[in-house]
């Protein structure tokens, strides 16, 4: 967590948040992370992710649906970049097309969670008590449940689709993110310039929005990224068991149940979806170890001694 100043602040600054170290601002943050080889490497396929979730549809030469039955269960080649599906569908413009669902599941999802975690971890931090007991008891009856059964029981109760995936994956993540603010908040509360804000009268929703939100705000951003990965495992495991995106609507984790059955005969059908998977949640989980180390004072010292930097 971002180490803060405990210097006092002067009048003319008396009610405002205290400066976190300025190089972990967003221009620090950037070359912290380019430092990082493996981290940048998972910048630019997080970066062709999102142009492939946002352009799909322009960059797939094929329809999502285009049917083509000469062409059933073809393997790769320079036609069908992925081989075809058994209903000859082109496997490589749906794994392109399918990006947009994965990515739309994972950034509402997470935003659900970190919505909902972070006002109540917020809420719980900064009055403990009976506040804090309620909450956090709550939260921890989420967690008593596995992720993925929790998420399957929820949307048992919702149906099935992607908006009700959405939103028990977001039920499913709340209390990581709960906790998370939680913790940081305890650390924070008793700072010299929270404790100066509410000497000068600040009430509890400034002091905890402008002074106590801004500096929990690193290991927040920490947890978004590696819960952006594990909500696309869990949106591609809902669809898998046919209960997130709904056919004929290309989804990666509906694709890997439908190769399950050809995959002696047309491997393909699933190995594509399951490296395209397995890239997205791997650079999601690098880049959230690269915002760590970059975060962290004593790692990012480190880091620049390894490696030379100022």
């Amino acid at each position: 967590m971002t180490a803060l100043d405990d210097t006092p602040a002067g009048p003319a600054e008396a009610g405002q948040v205290a400066a976190p170290d300025e190089a972990v601002g967003a221009r620090g943050l950037l070359r912290a992370l380019l430092r990082n080889r493996l981290a940048a490497a998972a910048l630019v396929v997080l970066a062709t992710f999102v142009v492939v979730a946002v352009l799909g549809e322009r960059l797939a030469p094929y329809g999502r649906n285009e049917v083509s039955s000469a062409d059933k269960l073809r393997g790769p080649s320079l036609d069908h970049l992925f081989g075809t599906d058994q209903l000859g569908r082109d496997v490589f413009s749906r794994v392109l097309i399918g990006a947009e669902s994965s990515l739309r599941v994972g950034l509402v999802a997470v935003g659900i969670a970190l919505a909902a975690g972070v006002v109540l971890g917020l809420v719980a931090g900064y009055y403990r008590g009976l506040v804090d007991d309620v909450v956090m008891r709550c939260m921890d009856v989420l967690f008593a449940f596995p992720a993925i059964l929790l998420a399957i029981a929820i949307m048992a109760i919702r149906g099935r689709g992607a908006t009700n995936a959405m939103i028990a994956i977001g039920i499913v993540y709340t209390p990581i993110f709960a906790r998370v603010t939680r913790a940081s908040v305890l650390s924070v509360r008793e700072q010299v310039f929270v404790r100066a804000a509410r000497s000068i009268g600040a009430g509890d929703l400034r002091i905890m929005t402008r002074h106590v939100l801004p500096n929990v705000a690193a290991p927040i951003i920490v947890q978004t990224s590696i819960s952006l990965a594990f909500a696309i495992l869990a949106e591609a495991a809902l669809s898998f068991i046919g209960l997130g995106t709904q056919p004929p609507e290309p989804s990666w984790g509906r694709m890997l149940a439908d190769g399950r059955g050809f995959i002696q005969d047309a491997w393909w059908m699933a190995v594509f979806p399951g490296l395209a998977i397995f890239a997205v949640v791997l650079s999601f989980n690098v880049t959230g170890d690269a915002l760590r180390d970059a975060l962290d004072p004593r790692q990012r010292s480190a880091i620049e001694s390894a490696t030379g930097g100022g």
